[in-house]
Formats: structure tokens, C-alpha cells, sequence
């Protein structure tokens, strides 16, 4: 029996970035100076107590196990692959699970993170959305799921140096939380990690696309576009009824102006749905003039879902016509195939109580 989230929950420690850890600690008649060492404590030894915090007044400390958690994770599965990426399936404090994932590459170590308990997007390929969504995940709880893979990796001796939110749900559709999550993992004194080596994929909220683009925070920003055209990506992605691509390409430009960074569409391959030549062509149309990068991702079988993958020579064919119109375009390195690695695959083979409909 899942246990609901309360008004009385305490909040994670883990949710406040530091300059609203500084506004707490003023209110508590504690010197500013404190958040420094409390974020050492948290972030660089990975305390797991505040009784550890042993540089802290005993007041202080008790004022900080009054009013905040140290958010743990429990881990329920760990699937490691044969090319060293690890998934994890972690239990929340009320009995909802969420997925992590830490991939390997030759320039380091990248953590996949998720931001919500389910997703009400409702995209047609993905299992995330099986169920519906439960709750938003608390700044913290995003947190937490970064250090509990460097935990991971502080076996082998070896750090996460870079992270990616596009794991379970849309990230704004937990936009605050999602923003505090980002300016701890950004902090030099949190988790110091280079805010281009940090990356934000979504389906497309519009008015949150203009919002983050005020933000003027220097990361990666990604979008899953997914189809040239109206049709298509409605059928593949419901939430092109209520924000149309057409709106998107707007937004994607104002974002776009705003920061100066280029941005990168994520356009998942279907067989006989979105990878003829014809869509290609339309692509090309669809993003001509915006600074842009074309990711292609072979999708993952899901067994939930009904798509048939498209083959290599047709993904190689449709990378070709997108060169051939001065796209900049790669192909995603395919990683975890001998695990469960679609995102929600997890999830939804081993809690199928959170994901049935």
C-alpha cells in the first residue's frame, strides 16, 4: 500500500540551493558562512546524517533535524550492462519508484535523472506515461538521485561529470523544483558540475520554454520534436494539440535569441512513421535557419508499446538527407541494450501497480 506525500513531510535539505540555504540560515540567526560548510558537508563527504555535520554547533544541528530530511533513495533493482551503464530503481519515502541511470563514456560519466513520479504527457512510444502521473519529485529528490550515483561511483573511484534530465516525466511540468535542482548541481560549492555538462530535454510546454529562456542559465537545452509535421507528431505526442509545432518554432527561436545557445532536437526513428525520406525533407524544412542539432535516436523496443524499430540502413539513409541540407546531425550512441534501458522500462515491469492505467 502506497503511503501519500503530506503536508507534514518534512522538506530535503537537498531542495535548497544555496543562496535560499543563506535566507534560512538568516532567519535562524545563524552566520551565512554555515551554508557553506553545510553544502561541504552535504555534497563534497556525502554525509548521511546531520549528527555527522561535526564542524556545527549542536544547536544548529538540531534546527536542521527539525525542519529538513536527508533524502534517501532506496535502491529496489540495479541492472548493470555489459557496456558499464547502470540503471537504477530506487523507492521513495511513500512507496513510489523512479528510475536513474548512469551511462559511461570516454569523456566521463553522465547521470540520467527523473523529475517525476510518472508522466501526463502521455507519448505514445514511451512507457514513462503507463499509469498516468503520480506526484512531482521534490528539488531534493533529484538531488539525492545524482549523489546516490556517485555513491555508486565512489566505489570504483570515479565522478559524474555530467547530468541529463530526460529521464521519467516532463521537466516542467515541475518547473520550480527543476530550476533548484539545477542551480545545486551548478554550485561550486554543491555538486560543481559545469552548466554545459548539464542538459534539459522537453516534450514542449511553451510558456515554460520562454520562462527557462529568461532564466539565462548557459545548458544544454533539447527538444523532442520527434516529427516534421502536426499530424504526425499529435499521434506520437498528445501535447502537440495543446502547444502546436509551429508555436514550438517560435518559442525554440525566442530561447534561441535570448541566451545564444544552440539547441538540440531529439527526433526518435519509427518504422513507417516518421523515417521516409519525405520526413526527412520536412525536417530539413521544419528547422531551416534555427541554430540548431539534430540528435537521431533508434528507439528501444518496448513491450508495452507497439512501434517497430527502424533499421540501421533507413536511419543511416535519413542522417544522409539531413546532411545533404546542411542539418548538423548525429546518430545516439545506442547504450544499455542488454538491460531494461527504454525509459519507464523498468518501472513498468517491476512496480506494475504504479503503471497500470
Amino acid at each position: 500500500m502506497i503511503e501519500m506525500e503530506t503536508d507534514t513531510e518534512k522538506t530535503s535539505i537537498f531542495s535548497l540551493d544555496f543562496a535560499t540555504l543563506e535566507a534560512w540560515l538568516k532567519d535562524h540567526k545563524e552566520p551565512k558562512f554555515r551554508a557553506g560548510q553545510i553544502f561541504d558537508w552535504l555534497y563534497k563527504k556525502r554525509v548521511t546524517s546531520f549528527e555527522g555535520m561535526t564542524n556545527l554547533s549542536k544547536d544548529l544541528r538540531d534546527k536542521l533535524a527539525n525542519n529538513f530530511n536527508l533524502t534517501t533513495l532506496k535502491t529496489l533493482t540495479k541492472q548493470e550492462a555489459k557496456d558499464g551503464t547502470i540503471k537504477f530503481l530506487f523507492e521513495l519515502h511513500d512507496g513510489y519508484s523512479i528510475e536513474t541511470v548512469v551511462m559511461r563514456h570516454d569523456y566521463g560519466n553522465s547521470v540520467c535523472v527523473t523529475t517525476q513520479v510518472g508522466c501526463r504527457i502521455g507519448c505514445t512510444f514511451c512507457a514513462s506515461t503507463l499509469g498516468g502521473l503520480k506526484r512531482n519529485l521534490q528539488a531534493g529528490e533529484i538531488v539525492a538521485q545524482v549523489l546516490e550515483a556517485q555513491r555508486s561511483l565512489d566505489e570504483v573511484e570515479e565522478r559524474v561529470s555530467s547530468v541529463v534530465v530526460m529521464g521519467i516525466g516532463e521537466p516542467f511540468d515541475n518547473y520550480d523544483p527543476l530550476v533548484a535542482f539545477l542551480k545545486t548541481i551548478n554550485h561550486e560549492k554543491g555538486l560543481n558540475i559545469g552548466a554545459r555538462h548539464i542538459t534539459v530535454s522537453t516534450s514542449g510546454i511553451i510558456p515554460k520554454i520562454y520562462d527557462f529562456a529568461n532564466e539565462k542559465l548557459q545548458i544544454n537545452f533539447a527538444i523532442s520534436l520527434h516529427a516534421p509535421t502536426a499530424e504526425i507528431r499529435s499521434k506520437l505526442m498528445p501535447i502537440n494539440k495543446a502547444h502546436s509545432i509551429e508555436k514550438l518554432m517560435d518559442a525554440v527561436r525566442y530561447y534561441i535569441d535570448k541566451t545564444g545557445r544552440r539547441i538540440t532536437f531529439e527526433y526518435g526513428l519509427f518504422g513507417g512513421v516518421n523515417d521516409q525520406r519525405e520526413h526527412a525533407e520536412g525536417l530539413a524544412k521544419l528547422i531551416k535557419g534555427i541554430k540548431c542539432h539534430v540528435n537521431l535516436i533508434p528507439v528501444n523496443d518496448v513491450l508495452e508499446r507497439d512501434y517497430v524499430r527502424t533499421s540501421k540502413e533507413d536511419i543511416y539513409k535519413f542522417e544522409k538527407i539531413l546532411k545533404a541540407h546542411g542539418v548538423n546531425v548525429t546518430i545516439r550512441r545506442e547504450q544499455g541494450h542488454d538491460i531494461d534501458a527504454a525509459c519507464g522500462q523498468l518501472r513498468a515491469k517491476e512496480r506494475k501497480d504504479e503503471t497500470r492505467g
